[in-house]
């Protein structure tokens, strides 16, 4: 019931407060979503955008062809706000190489995506893997992230794994499917239930999780106890 009623308040609050793409995502269903997915390890959004913002100034569209085709160090001179550039310009094309090599194209991927397969993938972690699903393949994976793992702490939670994080917050979810068709006055994919539960609790915690006595403010608003 848990995930359920963070999700019911955070509505409440006025989470998402911006008027964004319905699965929170800018550009979701886009192969663009591919890249900003391994460009937002370990930094802030902020500086994605700026990456992105280059790589379309350099490329137009963000394709894949147009990707590889890019010497690294240009690749990697791009994508520099997004920091770790080296590495990331390296993963990115290696990501891309195997994606056409195994799949085709990125809309073949999209088509039958394979989370054992992104694991797989250097630099592809479970919470990067579900990003790619579920904003860029509207699959049902459920995101987590330092953000959720740190609001469920504030209220008592503590978990030992991505995995077990994801299923106890996916499972309330689930559960509660009627309820959150209620709470938005139609019936939604779980896909976009998973994608803007997760967008709500990075916006929130954005704006709550930080400064001094977080923890307590986080449960006044939430009225969880």
């Amino acid at each position: 019931m848990l995930g359920f009623e963070i999700l019911r308040r955070l509505k409440e609050l006025g989470y998402i407060k911006d008027e964004r793409d319905p699965y929170w995502w800018p550009r979701s269903g886009t192969f663009e979503v591919v890249i900003g997915a391994v460009l937002t390890q370990n930094t802030k959004w902020e500086n994605v955008e700026k990456a992105l913002s280059n790589l379309r100034a350099a490329l137009g569209e963000i394709e894949e062809e147009k990707i590889l085709a890019l010497p690294q160090k240009d690749l990697a001179t791009l994508i520099k706000p997004a920091g770790f550039y080296n590495t990331k310009a390296f993963r990115l094309q290696r990501l891309v190489d195997a994606m056409l090599s195994d799949y085709g194209s990125f809309e073949a991927f999209k088509a039958r995506p394979s989370r054992s397969w992104l694991l797989s993938q250097k630099g592809i972690g479970p919470e990067t893997a579900d990003s790619i699903l579920n904003y860029a393949c509207y699959k049902d994976f459920l995101v987590v992230d330092a953000y959720t793992a740190k609001l469920l702490r504030f209220l008592g939670y503590e978990f030992e794994s991505y995995e077990e994080l994801q299923e106890f917050l996916g499972d309330s979810l689930i559960e509660n499917l009627g309820h959150i068709y209620d709470l938005y006055g139609k019936e939604l994919p779980l896909s976009q239930i998973y994608a803007r539960f997760h967008g709500k609790i990075v916006e929130f915690c954005k704006e709550q999780c930080k400064g001094k006595e977080q923890e307590r403010r986080v449960r006044e608003l939430l009225q969880i106890s």
